[in-house]
């Protein structure tokens, strides 16, 4: 027989839920706030204490009327707020089991797909997600049997603001760890993100396959392409992760595939030259573009590069001198990587290119008998006196003495090996991006 205060509880109780029956949109958004502001916070027990052992009465309207609004909008910010005050509460899995036996997970995701649904309540979505997630491993394969890497990968992409597209990343983190089941799905769905428009989600994307490929162990055969693609943004934060990205991919089986890749990016296409020309000719601007080289990771020989894009700068850096690895060097060597920085040299539509380049030539003294023959006395002169400004004090003429230069060290490489200890131009990969970014400006500014 329950006593008078339990049942002035109960009373209570009904009447709480009675209102919450009969209030329209507006009335039931004041009954929200109100519970947001007094619950915030409390553990499963006080929720149960505050509701007369009858929370769960409360959740299941919350979540019923979820899945009758979310399409419109109606309150689904506080709605969501609400619901996740139940699902994170300290020995809530009772509630969570309740929200996913109705459907909870498949409507945040559809929730995220919505046009008409605004920004905040999407990131809203993502929070009772990254809670779900944070539950265990089988939450984590929910998510993903869901349909939910593709749901979150397309709102990552398409989100506008950088905070949702942080959260975003802290979901997908959370995917990858603990989630053996899915991980690849995880990994893949990362690596599709890297040719989007969005420069935040690129860079996010990036940041996260760091430890989604320490996780997976094997590597796709598709991030080598996509990877070296995003080189050519002109956004240097995203720059800036995929150097990091290249250092951890070096170690891999794609290495190979990664040298081959930046060498060839050294020497422009024949389809970019001709829309250069093209532009030059028919008088329409083209800006001098400042590139600069594409990194390999700490450990390897490192080239310059160029943009996808005529108009567009390749990967800027800052300079620091790494330990080498002689392996990699040879490699890159037999790759014809002496040729193409040479080309890069006397690529004068690139000028931070240019020096990029000179400073990673001066790296590899066994060859100097050959650039010596190829640039003559007068160039190499210069190059030797200072190969960092060697790209102010050049003419035409030697740029194209450089472009058209047919250097070939793979017998001398054969003959001679690499056994002195040398070092290795590499991007600044210790610094953080604030540093990397300003120290490339301040190179800029120094060369205008």
């Amino acid at each position: 027989m329950t006593s008078i205060k339990e049942q002035a509880a109960i009373s209570r109780l009904l009447s709480f839920l009675q209102d919450w029956d009969n209030a329209g949109k507006a009335a039931r958004g004041v009954i929200l706030n109100n519970f947001i502001e007094a619950n915030q916070g409390k553990t499963a027990p006080e929720l149960e204490q505050e509701f007369s052992q009858g929370a769960s009465l409360f959740l299941v309207r919350l979540t019923t009327w979820l899945r009758l609004s979310y399409m419109t909008g109606s309150c689904l910010d506080k709605l969501l707020q609400s619901i996740g005050i139940f699902l994170s509460a300290v020995s809530s899995n009772r509630y969570l089991l309740e929200f996913l036996e109705v459907g909870g997970v498949l409507t945040l995701l559809e929730i995220l797909g919505l046009e008409k649904i605004k920004e905040e309540d999407k990131k809203e979505s993502i929070k009772l997600l990254q809670v779900i997630a944070n539950s265990g491993r089988k939450y984590k394969e929910l998510i993903c049997e869901s349909y939910g890497v593709r749901s979150i990968a397309e709102f990552l992409a398409k989100s506008k603001s950088e905070e949702t597209q942080e959260e975003v990343q802290v979901l997908l983190d959370s995917l990858i760890h603990g989630n053996p089941k899915y991980q690849n799905q995880v990994y893949k769905g990362l690596i599709a993100l890297l040719p989007c428009t969005s420069p935040k989600a690129q860079q996010l994307s990036l940041q996260t396959l760091r430890t989604a490929q320490s996780i997976v162990g094997t590597t796709h055969p598709t991030i080598v392409e996509c990877v070296l693609k995003v080189l050519s943004t002109m956004h240097l934060e995203v720059q800036y992760e995929a150097i990091r990205l290249i250092k951890d991919l070096a170690n891999y089986d794609v290495c190979p595939a990664l040298l081959q890749g930046l060498v060839k990016l050294l020497i422009p296409s024949v389809e970019e030259t001709r829309e250069l020309e093209s532009k030059i000719l028919s008088g329409k601007s083209c800006l001098r573009c400042v590139s600069s080289p594409a990194h390999l990771p700490a450990a390897s020989v490192l080239a310059a590069g160029r943009s996808r894009q005529s108009h567009q700068p390749l990967l800027p850096r800052s300079r620091i001198l790494a330990t080498h690895n002689m392996c990699l060097a040879e490699d890159m060597l037999h790759l014809g990587v002496v040729h193409s920085l040479m080309v890069a040299m006397g690529n004068m539509d690139h000028s931070n290119s240019q020096r990029q380049a000179s400073l990673t030539l001066e790296t590899f003294p066994v060859v100097e008998e050959h650039v010596s023959k190829a640039m003559g006395q007068e160039l190499y002169s210069l190059f030797m006196s200072n190969a960092e400004d060697l790209y102010l004090k050049m003419d035409a003429i030697q740029a194209d003495i450089l472009v058209a230069n047919k250097v070939n060290v793979a017998k001398v490489i054969h003959l001679s090996g690499l056994s002195y200890n040398q070092k290795f131009h590499l991007g600044s990969l210790d610094e953080d991006p604030l540093a990397y970014i300003n120290r490339f400006q301040e190179d800029v500014e120094g060369k205008n």
